[in-house]
């Protein structure tokens, strides 16, 4: 019997990576059909895509406590080359090194995958059998898409996807008919996410509870929150700049969901505006459309990636710095966009999903 082709995609740490690459996963799998395709993700993280129909396996890289979504609770930690070693035994003939790191490299090369195919940087080309440009001012969806052209695979599409299950969507709705969610079809359910894993990257909290009193009482919309527990204190400090009674009051869900249930929360919803962040990704994978106001991030490779998402930005000299250096404008680059010009994004947009 011919042994069965193995390839590993690596791409494990944040949310937002993690989803971005399924575009990749699909193209991949249109290339080999038949192949064994396993993915090398992060813990929690990971999840946001391990309904994805073109992995075979998932194989959960948990070494760090650096990244606050990375540990699931009760996990024992294993070292770096306790991976190599695994991975060795899985006898891989082909690996996608989608992450940019030097370490990522070492890994499929000390694992003694044949083919190694990867982005050249870190200088970290000599491990690589097949070095592939990265590209700054391009999507980070069409950086890994460009592995597959360099690789020779025809890339066919590379639209955004993601699966929810029945019963994760029953799970949420259960949840939201707890807190008394309204009902009615005709009031629209907005995410207003104001956090992000650098708060650099954050739009000013009286800002967004001009947008929430804006809404809530003359929009006729039902504003909902949602992120980790400790994001519930960011909210509640936005709130503390609402001084007026709100026709519907914002619901505030932080806490409530696991990463699972994010996706399915979201897809419920009609809109979500926010902050660079993965939970803008989350959005754009399930088709809910997006509004992003953007700061330091270059929105040409980090915007959300759909027809339908809006990006939010000013134009200085500095833009965009990658948060690579000591800002000496203090972050003017979000700290300068508008209220009426989320407010106006916002009306285009629910005008839209209302028709």
């Amino acid at each position: 019997m011919n042994k069965k082709y193995k390839i590993l995609v690596m791409r494990y740490r944040f949310i937002g990576d993690t989803l971005l690459t399924i575009p990749f996963l699909r193209n991949l799998r249109y290339a080999y059909p038949d192949a064994q395709i396993d993915m090398l993700v992060a813990p929690v993280s990971g999840e946001i895509i391990d309904k994805c129909p073109y992995v075979d396996n998932f194989i959960y890289f948990d070494t760090t406590k650096k990244h606050r979504y990375e540990n699931k609770a009760g996990n024992e930690k294993k070292d770096f080359w306790y991976y190599v070693k695994y991975l060795k035994s899985q006898n891989y003939d082909k690996a996608y090194v989608l992450k940019r790191s030097f370490s990522s490299a070492f890994l499929a090369f000390a694992a003694g995958i044949k083919e190694r195919v990867g982005f050249d940087t870190e200088c970290r080309g000599f491990l690589l059998t097949k070095r592939v440009p990265y590209v700054e001012d391009e999507h980070e969806i069409d950086c890994f898409l460009d592995v597959l052209k360099e690789d020779g695979i025809e890339v066919k599409d590379s639209y955004l996807e993601n699966w929810v299950t029945q019963e994760e969507l029953d799970e949420v709705k259960e949840i939201m008919q707890q807190k008394n969610i309204n009902k009615d079809s005709k009031i629209k359910k907005v995410i207003i996410h104001a956090t992000s894993g650098n708060r650099k990257k954050e739009w000013a909290k009286d800002k967004w509870a001009k947008i929430i009193t804006w809404l809530s009482n003359e929009e006729n919309v039902q504003v909902v929150f949602n992120g980790t527990k400790n994001d519930s204190l960011v909210y509640e400090e936005i709130m503390s700049y609402v001084k007026e009674n709100l026709k519907i009051p914002p619901v505030n869900f932080c806490g409530c969901f696991n990463l699972r249930q994010t996706l399915a929360f979201t897809k419920l919803c009609d809109l979500i505006a926010g902050c660079d962040s993965g939970n803008l990704h989350i959005a754009a994978s399930v088709g809910v459309p997006v509004i992003g106001i953007y700061g330091p991030m270059n929105t040409i490779k980090w915007r959300a990636y759909a027809d339908d998402c809006s990006v939010i930005k000013t134009n200085l000299p500095c833009q965009p710095c990658g948060l690579k250096k000591k800002c000496r404008r203090d972050y003017q680059c979000i700290k300068d966009i508008a209220v009426e010009i989320v407010r106006s994004e916002i009306l285009k947009k629910i005008a839209l999903i209302t028709q």
